[in-house]
């Protein structure tokens, strides 16, 4: 992944994570040959052809500040292909292994690129309070200042005080170019009321979505802080690329390429040793008894077809229409626990960041969510109802470069959120690039590593916990793509069906918190009390969730 590795240690003399090249644990076999570009290591933007570098000469490093404090290390793009210009340095905390890349790009139809008319420097650690302890090696960060009608995209990182030449760095035409927005911080003093401080941050297309066009380059943003800081301003001094191609889906996957990547990263998802409500397919949901309700017919449910074809399409969730467990006590007993062997897992696959990634969203059902715990301090109580809900739907997301099919990082849904996970920082199924992940006991939020978390504040939550267990799905072994915005394909009569998958049922919140108080004393009691000031509203009432479709994730990006 790179030619040369940073040479840093820490207080203790002991190898920084970065002195590591990342590598996914199983090599990658050639994709299926396909209709277009992917995985040929180019995109073209619309006159303008992007490759992804992998591979850096380092410029200049410093041992400290920054996440963890330990610094951060520069990198240029080398080597370049020949006709192609760098954009922007490339920069990684030293607390993570190498994992680097940034897009060169190539003019093939004339004044996309331009060389900047002059630099500005943004910093230099000669006046800084950043000092290497083993090296005198100062290092300057520079911005391009681009023509009118252009744009820059990223920094300049230098040795040497002396400018950097105009050939080094190229700029582009601002019509393929879109506006970014600051991701998270890399290096620097973090937040700081002194002035002239530097802060370093990774950077991303502002807007971003199944229909949106901006390009990252995997160049970083240098600002300088003050007690006046705007971000929002300061963004302004760098662009991302935009797709101008982005409606032809040229470097997508085909479907036998879809298929290829998910045989090498799908995710092995396990379940608490305890789990009693573990997942299904839908149609086994379907064909066991779950039923449709419709609002002034609930004496009258309708069974529903195996695939769902009878499930009302389209509209808004309003109310009308709800899905339940069977009737019958034994036949709702047995699906309320779910069917591991009759699990399926369903894909959605999505353009990200104008179609140079393709995020493959591995979505996962359960009949049901179970109850959920409390932790106060040292006591764990149970909540009875509180975190009940009838339909469940998680998922996953695979984020892959349309260069190189290289896995680049996955997502983990955790209630109404999730978490972001860089490759370096993933489990991996032994001898395989298979993602591996861990719903949680009874909630199946979905975390890239077991363990217990709270959800709540200081040692008082509610417990989110996972781990490894006989009990696991692995994708892989079944599943099926049910919508591709690049694909002609069918998509099932349940992803339609806009409404939620089980009822609504209010119950008064002092009713539950009475019942639980009872059985408390003294502090716990107390610690309660603070618990239920600190959770969202929506946990205390049974509603069951909407479908994938529903979600603002479906057309948006990950959050």
């Amino acid at each position: 992944m790179g030619n040369c590795i940073p040479c840093l240690v820490d207080e203790e003399n002991k190898s920084l994570p970065i002195d590591a090249i990342f590598k996914l644990p199983s090599p990658l076999s050639n994709w299926p040959t396909g209709t277009g570009n992917f995985g040929s290591g180019y995109v073209d933007l619309g006159g303008l052809e992007v490759c992804q570098i992998v591979t850096f000469n380092k410029v200049w490093a410093i041992d400290k500040g920054g996440p963890d404090n330990v610094g951060a290390t520069f990198y240029e793009p080398s080597p370049i292909p020949d006709g192609f210009s760098m954009f922007g340095c490339y920069c990684q905390p030293n607390n993570k292994p190498f994992f680097g890349w940034v897009l060169v790009g190539k003019d093939n139809v004339g004044e996309i690129l331009k060389n900047p008319i002059d630099y500005t420097l943004v910093w230099s650690s000669e006046s800084s309070k950043f000092k290497n302890k083993n090296s005198t090696d100062h290092g300057y960060i520079w911005l391009p200042i681009p023509p009118e009608g252009y744009k820059a995209l990223g920094h300049v990182v230098t040795t040497s005080p002396e400018k950097p030449t105009f050939d080094n760095i190229q700029c582009v035409r601002s019509d393929l170019t879109d506006e970014l927005e600051v991701e998270s911080w890399i290096w620097g003093q973090g937040t700081t009321s002194n002035a002239n401080g530097i802060n370093v941050h990774i950077v991303r297309p502002r807007e971003r979505g199944i229909k949106a066009q901006g390009v990252s380059v995997g160049t970083f943003l240098a600002r300088i802080t003050s007690d006046k800081d705007d971000e929002s301003n300061n963004t302004l001094s760098l662009a991302c690329l935009k797709n101008n191609k982005f409606s032809t889906f040229s470097s997508m996957p085909t479907l036998s390429q879809i298929q290829a990547l998910f045989e090498q990263y799908s995710p092995i998802i396990y379940f608490h040793p305890k789990e009693k409500y573990l997942p299904s397919s839908v149609n086994w949901y379907f064909a066991n008894g779950a039923l449709l309700y419709q609002k002034g017919q609930e004496s009258n449910p309708s069974p529903i077809e195996p695939n769902g074809s009878n499930l009302p399409q389209g509209g808004t969730n309003d109310g009308v229409y709800w899905l339940d467990l069977p009737i019958d006590d034994k036949e709702r007993d047995k699906t309320i626990k779910g069917d591991l062997l009759n699990s399926e897992v369903y894909l959605h696959i999505k353009p990200m960041l104008g179609a140079t990634f393709t995020d493959i969203a591995v979505w996962i059902f359960h009949p049901f969510n179970g109850p959920g715990t409390a932790k106060l301090g040292l006591i764990d109580v149970p909540l009875g109802k509180i975190g009940e809900h009838v339909g469940d739907w998680e998922h996953v997301t695979l984020r892959i470069s349309n260069f190189n099919g290289v896995l680049h990082k996955a997502y983990f849904s955790e209630h109404s959120g999730g978490t972001w996970r860089d490759a370096p920082l993933l489990e991996f199924q032994k001898d395989s690039n298979k993602v591996v992940a861990y719903s949680s006991l009874n909630g199946h939020a979905i975390f890239p590593k077991p363990g217990l978390v709270l959800q709540g504040a200081g040692d008082i939550g509610i417990r989110n916990d996972s781990a490894k267990s006989n009990l696991f799905l692995d994708s892989g072994k079944s599943y099926s793509i049910v919508s591709a915005e690049n694909l002609e394909i069918i998509e099932p009569p349940w992803l339609n069906y806009t409404r939620e998958w089980g009822p609504k049922i209010s119950y008064t919140l002092g009713d539950e918190v009475e019942k639980i108080e009872s059985l408390l004393k003294g502090n716990l009691k107390g610690a309660f009390e603070k618990l239920v000031k600190v959770l969202p509203n929506e946990i205390y009432g049974e509603e069951g969730p909407t479908g994938p479709k529903m979600k603002g994730n479906w057309i948006g990006d990950e959050v």
